[in-house]
């Protein structure tokens, strides 16, 4: 299953709120047209009722496509609209809770910004780790520092599941991150405020 989810993981487009006026679900539409094989919806500080229905307008979308869907943070949406995973940070709900509640075949994604942090998200259950920021980003005010292709490699060594890279990727330096070992890249503004959402996600999938 790890490989199979690898392959499905080299590009996760991550949703964000700022689309330069467009609709959220054209934009995942547009991408998912370029060939996106996952999105993630991401609404910092939403309440669940509307981050319920914007789930359901973007599951009906990655279904059509035969994409996944990961709701980043909340585990319970996720779970009340069938969503095929959820991605978690350090202070959201642990992984091995997660797994408590989560049917079978529930994938769970988890941010660790350290060895030690990626190990111990492995062995609570989680399916892949996010790694980053590898380069400098704008699209997070909560990001920390640039942590680096070394650590992606280092990581990426010392797991057993897939690495997904994030933070200030686009198409131009996808590849080393690539290189270094992990199995995908998650990009926000690369794509969801792209001139042209399907274009550049045809590119980063290229890269």
């Amino acid at each position: 299953m790890t490989a199979g989810l690898a392959e499905r993981l080299r590009l996760i487009v991550v949703t964000d709120p700022d689309c330069g006026g467009r609709d959220l679900v054209d934009v995942v539409r547009a991408a998912l047209r370029g060939g996106a094989p996952a999105i993630q919806l991401r609404i910092k500080d939403a309440d669940a009722g509307p981050m319920a229905d914007a789930a359901r307008a973007l599951l009906a979308e990655t279904r059509r496509a035969g994409a996944l869907l990961f709701i980043n943070d909340r585990v319970d949406v996720a779970l009340a609209v069938g969503a095929d995973g959820a991605h978690v940070g350090q202070s959201d709900l642990a992984a091995a809770d997660v797994r408590r509640i989560a049917p079978p075949g529930f994938l769970l994604g988890v941010s660790a910004e350290s060895e030690a942090l990626a190990l111990a998200a492995q062995a609570d259950g989680a399916d892949y780790v996010g790694v980053g920021p590898v380069y400098a980003t704008g699209s997070k005010a909560d990001a920390g520092p640039p942590v680096g292709l070394e650590r992606i490699a280092s990581i990426s060594a010392a797991l057993r599941i897939p690495v997904v890279g994030i933070g200030g990727i686009a198409a131009g330096n996808a590849a080393p991150v690539i290189r270094a070992g992990a199995a995908g890249v998650a990009v926000i503004s690369a794509v969801m405020r792209a001139a042209d959402p399907e274009a550049a996600t045809r590119a980063l999938l290229r890269d």
